[in-house]
């Protein structure tokens, strides 16, 4: 592997904060008590978790009580639509975006099976979802509107609150996977009518393995894992104690990013890009800014992210959860099928400098002036 390494797949995942790694190894080796336990330590630990969902709650102007802690966004996805499902079997309707998470996508297809009927909303070439469409197809029978905040793989944004309002008009229940956009963007679950949420600690420099369902106050929904009757019985297990608190301490660094450093170096890498006759995937404006998927006409993909991260630049052709799958949904659903082999994400965040940008397109620039480039390196 190359000496110095560029790290562009921050949508994969971030690289962990040393303060998150300091304050986990407080919760490993001194306050290792079971939150469970009736002793100091478990009482010890059992406080700092309830300090750490109060702080998670009024990251989103939730209430202490309505966050559950689980192992990721992939699990509260499955806890958030199969827990709801449950409770819930005489409406049987279910909608979602074209571009949702693969997680959504596959417990959508298990309810099929269960003869549930799953809507996709149409997006557009920004990879922004039909609103209109939404707003026909809507009605008292569905149970569930699962729409994407910021979409993994090309960065779009949905209006988030205007969904919330089609949905409480109409009586329906609406759920979010923020993974992408918590702790980078303004949340307000209430302002945004926003019943179920879900999100992940290491899409924002915080550990693997932690994530958080928002679920609304009064919100019928079953537990999909039984166990010791954690997280208000809804998510039975012992918590994940210095997980969670690293989550926590992600978001209060993750505040503080240099975001307008972000948008300034986007921008400079998408000129950088167009100037080697790349085209961008979805929206430049409604997308946001730390995501850039790049559609480059004589790219074989796959080769040059291998040859990439020869020279030490890690990047991807899309989704770590699809990446073997050879995933083309979201560009097909924005019109850009024939965009899906040779397209790759860049994702980053506010460490990256001006050097490494420039590092980066001139590699791109020696791989693409190869037209005869096979892969081999």
């Amino acid at each position: 592997m190359a000496n110095k390494i560029v790290y562009l797949d921050c949508a994969a995942t971030m690289p962990l904060y040393k303060e998150v790694a300091k304050e986990m190894e407080k919760f490993n080796s001194e306050n290792y008590g079971n939150p469970s336990s009736q002793h100091q330590l478990g009482e010890n630990a059992q406080k700092s978790i309830n300090e750490a969902r109060r702080k998670i709650a009024n990251e989103i102007n939730a209430k202490p009580q309505e966050i559950i802690f689980t192992s990721g966004s992939t699990e509260s996805n499955n806890m958030a639509i199969f827990g709801l499902a449950k409770l819930n079997k005489n409406k049987r309707k279910i909608i979602i975006s074209a571009i949702e998470h693969s997680s959504i996508f596959e417990i959508c297809n298990e309810l099929k099976k269960d003869g549930y009927e799953i809507i996709e909303i149409p997006v557009n070439k920004e990879g922004i979802i039909d609103l209109n469409e939404l707003e026909e197809k809507i009605d008292k029978d569905a149970l569930l509107v699962s729409i994407i905040h910021v979409n993994n793989e090309i960065g779009s944004i949905q209006d988030i609150e205007k969904i919330g309002r089609i949905c409480k008009e109409n009586g329906v229940y609406f759920h979010t996977d923020t993974a992408q956009g918590f702790g980078k963007l303004n949340i307000d679950v209430k302002k945004m009518n926003v019943d179920l949420l879900t999100a992940s600690g290491h899409k924002i420099g915080g550990p693997k393995g932690i994530g958080l369902l928002y679920v609304r106050e009064n919100i019928p929904i079953s537990p999909i894992i039984f166990g010791g009757g954690q997280e208000r019985n809804l998510r039975g297990g012992t918590e994940n104690v210095p997980a969670i608190m690293g989550f926590v301490k992600a978001v209060e660094i993750i505040k503080r990013s240099d975001k307008e450093k972000i948008k300034v170096f986007r921008n400079y890498f998408i000129q950088q890009i167009e100037e080697l006759e790349g085209k961008i995937n979805g929206s430049k404006e409604k997308a946001i800014p730390n995501i850039i998927n790049i559609y480059f006409p004589k790219a074989d993909a796959e080769k040059i992210v291998l040859f990439l991260s020869q020279k030490g630049i890690m990047c991807s052709t899309g989704s770590a959860c699809d990446s073997k799958k050879k995933n083309e949904r979201v560009l097909k659903a924005i019109g850009s099928s024939d965009s899906a082999n040779k397209s790759i994400r860049f994702s980053f965040s506010d460490k990256l400098e001006k050097k490494d940008i420039d590092f980066v397109t001139e590699q791109l620039n020696k791989v693409l002036k190869n037209l005869d480039f096979k892969g081999k390196i």
